[in-house]
């Protein structure tokens, strides 16, 4: 059996960002950044810097931030570290990666930083 490991936000940061980065769309995730997925023995992933670097929305239901973690935006898999923010009915948080592939992102002046945990969840 496979597991997803990344990063989970902190609670209390996540309501902070929420005020400051408000959900465009009423289904709200803000939750994690995936690594990908690994058996469930793998280890989880290294403790990382992390900071939240932009934003992706296509305007249709879903809102991605663009996450930099240990200096990288890039997922090893080649797509972009995120945080799904926020979707519409019916749309999945793993169109996140498929937007920002096809419709980029645009880059905050600031960056924020952000508390993150190495987690592995089903």
């Amino acid at each position: 059996m496979e597991n997803v490991l990344g990063w989970k936000l902190d609670p209390d940061q996540r309501m902070e960002l929420l005020q400051q980065f408000p959900p465009t769309y009423p289904n709200v995730d803000a939750d994690h950044v995936t690594l990908g997925r690994a058996p469930e023995d793998a280890p989880l992933p290294a403790p990382a810097e992390a900071e939240i670097v932009g934003r992706a929305d296509d305007g249709e239901g879903v809102e991605a931030m663009v996450v930099r973690l240990g200096g990288t935006t890039d997922r090893p898999d080649g797509s972009t570290f995120h945080i799904t923010w926020s979707l519409a009915e019916g749309r999945e948080a793993k169109e996140s990666n498929d937007v920002i592939a096809a419709r980029g992102w645009t880059e905050f002046e600031l960056p924020m930083p952000v508390t993150v945990t190495p987690a592995r969840w089903p």
